[in-house]
This record gives structure tokens, sequence and C-alpha cells, in this order.
């Protein structure tokens, strides 16, 4: 019954973001997506969370990432 509890938990605790800037296969691990492309469509597209680029490599803020999924799940309930 121990284990059971402990995964239970688990599941109610909401996952911690990475202190560092994301890259998008972050985005692509996290979110279970089928390929980097559907990042890069988000961002051609504005739907996405807002990413930033370092020279030619591209860059997400872990709080602008939680924030559009509040944003996503706001959408969600309506």
């Amino acid at each position: 019954m121990a284990s059971r509890h402990v995964v239970a938990e688990a599941v109610a605790t909401p996952r911690a973001l990475p202190s560092r800037y994301l890259t998008p296969d972050d985005l692509v691990m996290m979110f279970e997506l089928p390929s980097v492309e559907t990042v890069y469509q988000w961002r051609r597209k504005r739907t996405g969370p807002r990413g930033f680029r370092v020279g030619r490599h591209l860059r997400f803020d872990p709080d602008d990432v939680q924030a559009w999924v509040e944003s996503q799940l706001k959408g969600a309930a309506a």
C-alpha cells in the first residue's frame, strides 16, 4: 500500500521545469510531440510558447512555457 501512496503523490505534484532555458528538443520530450518541427510550426504560427534566439539557436524561458501551458488549460476549460 505504501507504493500506491507514493505514486498518488507523484501524480498530484506538478513537475518542476528546469531552471535553465529550454531547447526545442526539451519541449518535444516534455509534451511528447511527434518531432521538433512541431515546435517550429508553433513558432511560425505564433501559437506556442514565446521563444527567443541566441544566435541561430532557439530557446524558451521555463516561465514563459509555464504561462503558455496555463493559458492552454484555461482555454480548454471553457
